[in-house]
């Protein structure tokens, strides 16, 4: 079909009285929008002559409606400076640092993330101690999660491939704590056998944190005081009004740190694309000094989204691997509770997600974020494990249950239906942001963008059994 601008849209496109497939060309030289009953459709036109159809939507064929969404690829240049050799520079870094390390048992924290070379670097931390004399073990160190009990957070630890057999050490896990010290909001504790060590190596990755912001957020501070102080001193900070946080997590921080258990701290900075970047050594008594510089310094890394203005996110995935939340507040712009000081961007309208990480062991912390989630999600959550991670921290609204479609294509149907088929993006996960999808509308928007790469062919929305056919490598 050949039309020039000045065309009027035949009657049969305007109000047809059938379900047909029509490609519709309004204007020259452009991506132009024009809405009928059963949809829109976007096409490339030049010098009048149609040249690709890019954009599809909701049709409806014999009163059955197919979904034929077609979606861009845009590859994300983020910030990228990966360590040539990891193993080299913790040792260097523990080098520099000249510590007179005790010829005794050395604990080695462990978190719940999934942290880019986390094994590797904890295996060579133990390795380096045990050349000093020292008998290295690790400790889980994660708060509230995996169901708050002894077993479920070793098998947290074990599954990011932090096994004794892998590590060459000891796992010991406990949630017995022992009383350190008081703060307004109650009483600081430490892992039992973490005090019982002749000294702890405090290793977590530097990140922006989801409830509050301040000059010292989600790092070593945070896993001395919510990792190694286990549910007891997660209880305490978390009720610490919102806005005081900062300072609260300075001053709980310090209470263990007048401990004198800790020997160092290994700060682990990643890149846009989780690559590990830098490795920092501190010494114990300048963690919270020198902490604040390194969370400005992780800023420069992180990722996020190339769109501050969307109708639609859809997430593929969720999980305590990605997010101490679930879904980084950081990233999706929302934290969600009336208790948490918000976020001006991105401002997204509906937030979608799919499903729940293996990874996650159940824990779907963050799922009451979102606006719709899938059945398979659903199914996933362990709510025992949900709520005691979300009832420690208080904020109640992250494990309300959004409304839940039958999968992924009925969730994504319906979702065009309400809310139309522009400012749609999709992404894998809050963690991983170089690859994602948009809908075309919002190319113009990204060939402004210098970080983004457009793949200029469509990619076309399809399921397979219901399932998103996506795919983010």
């Amino acid at each position: 079909m050949i039309l020039k601008s000045s065309t009027p849209l035949p009657n049969q496109i305007q109000k047809p009285k059938r379900s047909i497939l029509i490609t519709i060309c309004y204007s020259l030289g452009n991506l132009l929008t024009k809405t009928i009953p059963f949809g829109t459709i976007l096409v490339y036109c030049e010098d009048g002559v149609i040249k690709k159809i890019v954009y599809l939507t909701m049709l409806s064929i014999k009163n059955k409606k197919m979904f034929m969404l077609q979606l861009y690829k845009i590859n994300q240049m983020l910030k990228t400076n990966p360590l040539a050799d990891v193993a080299s520079e913790v040792r260097n870094q523990l080098d520099h640092l000249d510590l007179q390390i005790p010829q005794g048992p050395i604990a080695i924290t462990a978190g719940s993330r999934g942290i880019e070379n986390l094994a590797l670097i904890t295996r060579t931390v133990g390795d380096w101690l045990k050349e000093k004399g020292a008998h290295p073990f690790l400790v889980p160190c994660m708060g509230s999660h995996n169901g708050a009990t002894a077993e479920g957070q070793k098998a947290m630890v074990e599954s990011l491939g932090l096994t004794e057999d892998a590590m060459g050490m000891p796992i010991r896990s406990s949630m017995e704590v022992v009383e350190l010290g008081e703060v307004a909001t109650g009483k600081v504790y430490m892992d039992k056998h973490c005090f019982e060590s002749d000294g702890v190596i405090v290793l977590n990755r530097i990140k922006l944190h989801t409830c509050f912001s301040g000059p010292v957020q989600s790092g070593l501070a945070k896993m001395m005081v919510v990792g190694m102080g286990k549910i007891k001193s997660a209880q305490t900070f978390h009720s610490t009004e919102t806005e005081k946080m900062k300072e609260m997590i300075l001053e709980m921080g310090q209470v263990v740190l007048d401990a004198g258990k800790i020997i160092a701290g290994i700060a682990i900075l990643e890149d846009g694309l989780d690559q590990t970047a830098e490795i920092h050594a501190i010494v114990a008594d300048e963690i919270l000094e020198k902490e604040p510089a390194l969370v400005e310094k992780h800023k420069t890394y992180f990722p996020r989204l190339p769109v501050d203005d969307l109708k639609v996110l859809v997430i593929s995935e969720m999980g305590k691997t990605f997010s101490g939340t679930g879904l980084d507040t950081n990233v999706i712009g929302y934290r969600g509770d009336k208790l948490c000081e918000d976020i001006a961007k991105p401002d997204i309208e509906i937030l979608a997600v799919l499903n729940l990480a293996s990874s996650s062991k159940g824990n779907a912390i963050g799922v009451g974020l979102a606006d719709f989630i899938t059945q398979a999600l659903r199914d996933a959550i362990d709510e025992e494990k949900t709520f005691i991670n979300v009832f420690t921290t208080g904020l109640m609204q992250r494990c309300k249950i959004p409304a839940t479609l039958t999968d992924d294509k009925t969730l994504v149907s319906k979702l065009t239906e309400r809310f139309g088929t522009e400012r749609w993006m999709f992404i894998p996960n809050t963690l991983h942001l170089e690859t994602l999808y948009v809908s075309p509308d919002l190319l113009e928007e990204l060939r402004g963008n210098r970080n983004c790469q457009i793949d200029t062919t469509p990619t076309p929305l399809t399921f397979k059994n219901g399932k998103l056919g996506l795919s983010f490598d």
